[in-house]
């Protein structure tokens, strides 16, 4: 089944690649790992460029590769926005997703967010980056350890660097849906799971379970000492609901 990724605002598709070994253990999906428009290899839009314009360029993007035929999203952050507006205007066929830290809301300040917090820090490691990576590691990081900057500087950073400033400033103007997702009615039925960060202060931990109004088969799993980059802090945890979720939208291909 074509599996679309979705990655957040200010970084790129590489965000997600920690997570395709055990997608491609599942057996379950055919990967696309999607940049959007501004971010990483893609171009940014000609147009506006803010987040309904991303959303249509999304939807062209997946409905040329699958027409009306089934698949499931998968999304971080912005893109766990995204994955919700695809998963209503493709209510047919989305299968299933999975969202890392997604937004509910587009904009922050409707957000529930607890403070900042760092559960663990590593002095030297810190002391040894440059201003530079040390601000853009420790901007998210709850988990200030050298695996989590080994992750950190393979996953996360290049796509924070490559990114186009211009198009970012052009998003940040438009960066609503009107309405938004969770103000929708209907309700998708196959599986939807959902990991946070307890310390998450970009998009929160509390706003996802607003969810279950619109997606009757909604798991949460809130994980202790994680952030924003929550598969990048707590990779074993994720990668077994990674696991569950595939299970389950693999049960949905099996012949009644």
């Amino acid at each position: 089944m074509p599996l679309f990724m979705v990655h957040g605002n200010g970084v790129d598709h590489r965000i997600l690649l920690p997570l395709d070994e055990v997608l491609a253990e599942s057996g379950v999906f055919e990967r696309h790992y999607l940049d959007l428009p501004g971010f990483g290899q893609c171009e940014p839009l000609a147009d506006a460029g803010g987040l309904p314009e991303l959303a249509d360029w999304l939807e062209h993007e997946i409905g040329a590769i699958v027409g009306n035929g089934p698949f499931a999203l998968l999304g971080n952050s912005m893109g766990g926005l995204l994955c919700q507006e695809m998963a209503d205007r493709f209510s047919d066929s989305v299968q299933g997703m999975f969202l890392i830290a997604p937004a509910v809301y587009a904009d922050s300040k409707q957000r529930t967010l607890p403070d900042p917090a760092v559960a663990v820090a590593d002095q030297d490691l810190l002391e040894s980056l440059s201003e530079r990576d040390k601000q853009l590691f420790t901007d998210v990081a709850v988990i200030q350890t050298r695996p989590a900057w080994e992750r950190f500087s393979e996953w996360v950073l290049p796509g924070l660097v490559s990114a186009n400033l211009r198009a970012m400033a052009k998003l940040s103007k438009r960066y609503f849906l009107q309405p938004l997702p969770l103000h929708r009615e209907g309700r998708l039925s196959n599986p939807v799971s959902i990991v946070c960060g307890r310390h998450d202060h970009v998009t929160g931990f509390e706003d996802p379970h607003l969810l279950a109004t619109r997606y009757a088969e909604l798991r949460i799993n809130v994980i202790e000492q994680a952030g924003h980059n929550v598969h990048i802090e707590q990779p074993e945890i994720v990668e077994g609901e990674l696991r569950t979720w595939a299970e389950k939208v693999q049960r949905l291909l099996l012949p009644k």
